[in-house]
Formats: structure tokens, sequence, C-alpha cells
């Protein structure tokens, strides 16, 4: 289980951290443009846009970028809490972009990526916790025993 948990933390890490670098970086002129086209549109439905907030297309990819880079990379190589953080971090941002991707009525196939990634990461989040409970759980049955043995040896004495 153990390995099965790692190497999904290390796909979805490493998937996380390509495409924050893919929206860091200008590789090709199509293709960046074309996701300043979708950032103007998500930018128009942003959440706190209601509130009078609405962010500048490239500061909100740049943000949306590094936040998958770095959040992708501390999945990976971070420590339990901090990979722990970054799959909160990244689920808020499935979230969001479900949320967006919703707002604008895109198209089922359109959305299917971005909900197999929340799905992973709740997989992943629920596994971890799962077997952080069974080590709780394993630790005190331990105790337990030990505890019971001394009264039990003590009324077979007598």
């Amino acid at each position: 289980m153990a390995r099965a948990l790692a190497a999904l933390r290390f796909l979805l890490g490493g998937f996380f951290a390509l495409t924050g670098a893919a929206k860091l970086s200008q590789l090709s002129s199509p293709v960046s443009e074309q996701m300043k086209a979708l950032f103007v549109q998500f930018t128009d439905v942003f959440p706190l846009k209601l509130f009078g907030y609405q962010p500048d297309p490239m500061n909100y990819q740049t943000a949306v970028g590094w936040l998958e880079l770095l959040a992708g990379l501390l999945l990976i190589l971070g420590p339990p809490m901090l990979q722990e953080i970054s799959n909160l971090l990244l689920t808020l941002l499935m979230m969001g972009a479900i949320f967006t991707l919703a707002s604008l009525k895109e198209s089922l196939s359109t959305c299917i990526p971005a909900i197999v990634c929340l799905g992973l990461l709740l997989l992943l989040d629920i596994c971890q916790l799962l077997t952080q409970t069974k080590k709780v759980v394993r630790s005190s049955r331990r105790k337990t025993r030990h505890a019971f043995r001394e009264p039990w040896k003590t009324l077979q004495a007598m």
C-alpha cells in the first residue's frame, strides 16, 4: 500500500509540476497565445469578481503556474506535513478549476481532466489518512495489551 501511495504521489506531483512549468514558460507561440486567451476567460468568471476583484490574466496564469509547480514538487519531494499541505492546495485548485469550467459552461469532456485530478488527489488524501489511522490504532492496541497484562497476572496469582 505504501508503494502504491508513493507512486500515486509521484505521478500527481510530476503532472502538476509539468503543467505549472508549462504555464510559466513560453515554449511555443501558438500554445502560449491559447493559454493567454483561456486565462482571459477564466478571469471573467473569477469567484472574487463578486467582491470587486478581478486579477490580470497574465498574473493569474503566473500565480496558478507557480502554485502548481511548487505544490507538485513538494508533493514529490517534501516531508509528510508539506505533502499534505500541497495536496490540500492542489485539491482547492482543482475545485476552482472545475468551478471555472462549469461557470464557462464548458463541455464535460473539457472538465474530465480536472475531475480526474481532483479524484486522485482526494484518493491520495484518504489513503494517507487511513494509513495514519491504522498506525495509531496498532500502536494503541499494543499499549492496551500490556496495560491489561499486569492486572490479569495479579488475578491469576490469587
